[in-house]
Formats: structure tokens, sequence, C-alpha cells
């Protein structure tokens, strides 16, 4: 059955293979990006899946850019919570601005989307909420308190939100990722990347569609009897 799935983050990275192996699964995805237009019409025009911009930092902004979904669309029942941004320092040389925006971002976008559509699907009685969360949200990361803090909030909202909705038919899980091959990991500094692989037991990065696949799975009807779990998927470098 096709369902409309909205993917934040949508653009690049392990959102645009999420958005695309919900589009080959049978549903009908869009994405949302904040920056970078010129990308967002690439990514349409090479994968027809449309793109709204709008801040899901922002809960206005939130409301009003799933409304607009919804209106052109249909009503969102598969939600990704996928966009995250990093602001990396040790704590004693952060700043508030690094800390809440990381904070803000990772975590408080969950609230700002979750918020618009949970009562829709409550109605209707089906949904679908899957929460990016990171394997340094489970093990912690020297210079990155904000980044883990907010990773691993996401944790705790995903197995809440799924016990206040599992009698309406919708589950609600997280994924944690470990280090994918994505823009984000190839700005790290190449020696320190080459210590990551050399701590990841199956000696490689992830690819996005190792996300993609599962993000897809946990969207089917195939998964409905399972909410609240948290899926690592980083090569055995964390075991929870």
């Amino acid at each position: 059955m096709q369902r409309i799935a909205l993917v934040t983050g949508g653009t690049r990275g392990l959102g645009r293979a999420i958005a695309i192996a919900l589009r080959d699964a049978g549903h009908r995805p869009a994405v949302v990006y904040l920056r970078d237009t010129d990308a967002a019409l690439r990514f349409t025009d090479d994968t027809s899946i449309p793109a709204y911009k709008w801040n899901v930092g922002d809960f206005h902004a939130c409301r009003l850019g799933v409304l607009k979904v919804a209106y052109e669309l249909g009503p969102v029942d598969i939600l990704v919570n996928n966009a995250g941004v990093t602001a990396d320092a040790m704590l004693h040389n952060m700043t508030p601005e690094q800390w809440w925006n990381v904070v803000q971002t990772n975590l408080g976008s969950m609230f700002n989307m979750a918020r618009q559509v949970v009562g829709g699907m409550r109605e209707r009685r089906f949904g679908r909420i899957i929460n990016i969360s990171s394997v340094n949200g489970r093990k912690g990361q020297a210079g990155q308190t904000n980044y883990a803090a907010g990773k691993a909030g996401v944790l705790g909202f995903t197995r809440a939100l799924a016990l206040e909705n599992a009698a309406r038919n919708i589950t609600v899980n997280a994924i944690a990722p470990g280090y994918c091959d994505t823009d984000m990991v190839a700005a790290v500094a190449p020696d320190t990347l080459r210590s990551i692989v050399a701590g990841i037991p199956v000696g490689r990065m992830g690819t996005p569609a190792d996300i993609g696949r599962m993000a897809a799975f946990l969207a089917s009807d195939d998964a409905g009897f399972i909410t609240g779990a948290t899926f690592d998927i980083n090569g055995g470098q964390y075991m929870g």
C-alpha cells in the first residue's frame, strides 16, 4: 500500500538513501531541507521526490510545512526524523550557541515534527515514526557532548512515544547508524578516518543504503510488531 512518507534532512547522505528506499518500497516520499536549494532541485530532478524547505528546529515552520505537504500530497503516515547537525568542541571550549543549535536541531526537531503528524496518525489508527540517532549517542564521543546528548535523547523520546501510541497501531523506532560514507564523514581528517575504520570490526564504513533498507523495513506492514526499539547499524563498533 502506498503511503505518504516525510524524511527530514532528506536531500543528501542518509536522508537521501532513506527517501529513495521508501520510494522503491512503493511509498510516496517527500523530503525536507534547509540550506542548499540547488542541491534540492538536483535531488528532485534525479529522484522525482519533491523537496520542501523549512527549519525543523522551528516549531511554527514545521506546522506550516507539514500542512503544505498534507495539502499537496496527503496526510503523513510515515515520518523519518533524520535531520542533524554537528558543531564539535570540547565542553570547556563549547559556546552556548554550539550547544543549543545542535540540541535544538537533533533533538528538538523530534518534537517539532512528530507533534505535527501524530494526532492524524492516531485518528487514522496507523503510523510509522522512525528516528535517526547515532552510534555516538549510544557510546559517547569526546568533543561531541552536544551531539551525543541530543542523539541519546532521541532514544528516550522514541521509547516514550512508542508507549503512548502502541495501542493506536503507531510504531516508533530508532536507528543508530555507525560511521557511514557520507559528506559529513568525508570532512573528517584522513588520519582520524583511518583510525575510525580500524575500530569497526567489519573493517569498513557503512553505506547510506544500509540505513535506507532498515528504514524501509520499519516503515512496512511487516514491522508492525516492532516498537520502542533501537537498531544499531554500525558494523559491530558498538553492541548495546
